[in-house]
């Protein structure tokens, strides 16, 4: 019995490690390999960008129309003022001045793709298409191909608002009992998402992971120099982000945060209730490797939340530097430009690497899988 005991030690000590190496390989490749393959994304979803404040555009505004009083023809402070205008939800302005910018000097890209977000952020969908048009013939490739997802993005909230009020979100959960032609195709439980609206233009049943990446480059794009935090575009890029159902290319993680983001960011009722589900939805089959258990959402929320935090009070302290800037006289701009010279990054749950958390469980095991061997040699020794 004695011999059956020290045995049992080394088994159980060995199980242990070999739990604690698959522990660590579950969390080092879950949220950090998502982030490398889409870098930036996290910090879109939570706000932790390089981005400026409102009092900072209030700013702007007074300087370039000081400085238009000596120069009126100045596009690109004509420019800058018209994307200030649109920061602080001046739409109507914004366009204003992009229009007398346009008749200044007609045919630039700038002002055709100004244009054409200016009337985007104010609602007026169909009229901001033609100025997208305009942009995209003049140079296509800009931005990333940005503006060739931005007019596809519209055309896509025209269509699910089908010339009735904007209903969130703009996906819908497929009818499970009696599935449509798209639902057979599409193992995902949403339909009428972006990329199958993407599918049906381009007269494809599926997308290549190539493409997906460049759609989802186009809406972080839009995000990050449009809003980040509309729940439309976190909504498609939550669709977006595991559209190409491979393990080693979608983001099932960054999709829940992205869902989860949306839900705050609409008022309480249905549509938060959906986003929600969403979140949920898109943990489908999201595991620790080597186990059945699917992560659940409230542990994927309690992260997300670390994470937001950390980017609230890392955006709060950027925009009382800017305040204290244009309260000291200084120039905001110049001030900006010195002190963030690089992307900021959300650490959350990455503060303590894990790999250096795996290397310390795993010796930790090791000692007690040594311990155990030590002692039933010398158990084996006394017996003989």
């Amino acid at each position: 019995m004695r011999h059956l005991s020290a045995y049992t030690l080394v088994i159980a000590s060995l199980m242990g490690l070999s739990s604690v190496a698959v522990a660590c390989m579950w969390d080092y490749d879950t949220i950090r390999m998502e982030r490398t393959r889409f870098p930036g994304t996290l910090e879109l979803i939570t706000g932790k960008f390089l981005r400026h404040s409102p009092e900072f555009y209030e700013w702007r505004i007074a300087n370039r129309l000081k400085r238009l009083e000596t120069d009126p023809t100045n596009v690109a402070w004509l420019d800058d003022l018209a994307v200030a205008y649109d920061k602080t939800g001046q739409h109507d302005k914004a366009i204003a001045t992009a229009i007398a910018t346009e008749k200044l000097r007609p045919g630039r890209y700038e002002t055709a793709a100004n244009l054409g977000t200016f009337f985007f952020h104010a609602g007026k969908l169909e009229e901001g298409l033609p100025h997208i048009d305009r942009a995209l013939k003049i140079n296509p490739n800009a931005h990333f191909g940005r503006e060739k997802y931005q007019k596809l993005l519209v055309e896509y909230v025209i269509e699910r608002r089908n010339g009735g009020p904007l209903k969130l979100p703009l996906a819908k959960v497929k009818n499970q009992t009696q599935p449509d032609d798209e639902s057979r195709k599409n193992d995902s439980p949403l339909v009428q998402r972006f990329d199958s609206f993407l599918m049906r233009k381009n007269s494809r049943t599926h997308m290549p992971s190539e493409e997906v990446a460049e759609a989802i480059k186009g809406v972080t794009g839009m995000m990050k120099f449009g809003k980040h935090d509309s729940p439309v575009l976190l909504e498609v890029l939550g669709t977006m982000l595991p559209a190409t159902a491979k393990p080693v290319t979608d983001a099932k993680l960054l999709a829940a945060r992205a869902f989860l983001k949306a839900s705050y960011d609409v008022p309480d009722g249905p549509a938060r209730v959906a986003y929600r589900d969403l979140a949920t939805q898109a943990l489908r089959m999201q595991t620790p490797r080597y186990s059945m258990t699917q992560i659940s959402l409230v542990q994927v929320e309690a992260d997300f939340q670390k994470e937001l935090t950390e980017a609230k009070e890392w955006y709060a302290a950027l925009r009382e530097r800017e305040l204290s800037w244009i309260r000291d006289g200084k120039d905001p701009e110049a001030e900006f430009d010195k002190l963030y010279e690089t992307e900021p990054e959300v650490s959350g749950m990455d503060a303590v690497d894990p790999a250096l958390l795996c290397t310390i469980a795993v010796v930790i095991a090791f000692v007690i899988v040594i311990a155990g061997i030590v002692l039933l040699v010398k158990w084996m020794r006394s017996f003989f």
